[in-house]
């Protein structure tokens, strides 16, 4: 058990642990789906009948050892093959996200404001400056992205830096900046890469199986064994594609917390963070946004497989940020517009942060004078 942590460094120290250790369970879950998918191979191999004088439980021993055998034989090919697919996650997981998040990178002389506060947040940390993206999009969200400090990124959505004021901007690219320093970001990215890898396994099986069902076979002998090999092939993979699931989720609820924490210390300004918050909540839908990256925001309402939220409610934020820093919690309107149904926004090079954020701001009812 982790020990019991005191102090935000203790917590993050101790939350790191418990990432790990549930890191941990990934090599766990694929040795052991490929040790079933083995022993289910043997043993559709041998049939389910006893040979001659071997006992009635032959079957089972025997496939038990075949597929000791073939994991020994072919542990080597499922560590390169497993290599191989990090090896491509790792220098394409960038152009992944951005094509997922269909957002676009910024420089110093698109985003001035932006650019150098975001700058000047890390210079405050020591740490070296992500890359800056923004998604043309109404919704009032922002995540971070990368493995290593070559592929870190902070993506905020135009809707965000439009209804911001910019201490709340602050606030949000703090929080951001607290997850790549936890380490969120990269843990988050391999988990990614596990529940891709066994999903896209088991989209392969469920296709194969489909086909086998309604293409008749030569061989008509061997159908009904194929399709029950397949079906339990499916079984397996699908088994360990939801386990890597509810793993991730564990893994990105709980973080939160520590990342509004470390944006408060790092700001020293928890009434922004929690006005931020308020402006955020009931706008963070990002249209077409898959749950891989959504998992990654500040924000999400969306379900865990329609059943969990992946993110702990924003009152509860919002309240431990209150009762942590003995800061009251700003009054704001209770009643949350609506997220607009709209399209991305189009891009506007020329136009910078600064001209949108004066007229919007003009227009907007929650900017208190």
């Amino acid at each position: 058990m982790a020990a019991h942590a005191i102090g935000l460094q203790s917590h993050i120290w101790n939350n790191n642990l418990k990432s790990i250790a549930l890191l941990c369970l990934y090599p766990v879950i694929m040795i052991g789906m490929f040790a079933a998918i083995a022993y289910l191979y043997s043993y559709s191999t041998i049939g389910g009948y006893s040979h001659p004088g071997m006992g009635e439980q032959m079957p089972h021993s025997l496939a038990s050892k075949r597929a000791q055998n073939i994991v020994a034989e072919f542990w080597p090919l499922i560590i390169t093959i497993v290599g191989g697919w990090f090896m491509i996650s790792y220098f394409f997981h960038t152009k992944m996200v951005r094509a997922l998040s269909h957002s676009h990178p910024v420089t110093r002389q698109d985003e001035p404001e932006l650019y150098n506060m975001l700058e000047n947040l890390c210079i405050s940390q020591g740490m070296k400056t992500p890359r800056l993206e923004i998604i043309e999009s109404h919704a009032r969200n922002a995540f971070a992205s990368g493995i290593d400090d070559k592929s870190y990124c902070v993506t905020v959505t135009r809707g965000l830096l439009q209804s911001l004021s910019k201490d709340e901007v602050e606030g949000v690219l703090a929080h951001e900046l607290t997850h790549i320093i936890n380490r969120d970001v990269r843990l988050l990215i391999i988990t990614i890469v596990f529940t891709s890898m066994i999903g896209f396994a088991a989209q392969i099986a469920w296709s194969t199986f489909r086909y086998s069902l309604w293409v008749p076979r030569s061989s008509s002998n061997n159908k009904g064994g194929g399709v029950l090999l397949i079906f339990g092939l499916l079984a397996i993979l699908w088994i360990g594609y939801f386990v890597t699931l509810f793993t991730r989720f564990a893994l990105s609820r709980r973080r939160e917390y520590m990342a509004d924490a470390g944006a408060i210390q790092m700001t020293k300004n928890p009434d922004a963070m929690m006005r931020a918050l308020m402006r955020i909540a009931g706008m963070e839908r990002i249209p077409k946004l898959p749950s891989d990256v959504a998992f990654m925001c500040i924000e999400n309402t969306a379900p865990f497989l329609g059943m969990f939220a992946t993110h702990p409610p924003i009152q509860k934020r919002i309240e431990a940020i209150s009762q942590t820093t003995a800061t009251p919690v700003p009054d704001m309107p209770q009643k949350i517009r609506a997220p607009r149904a709209e399209a991305a926004i189009p891009p506007q090079p020329r136009d910078n942060w600064t001209t949108r954020e004066r007229f919007r701001h003009r227009k907007n009812p929650w900017q208190r004078s």
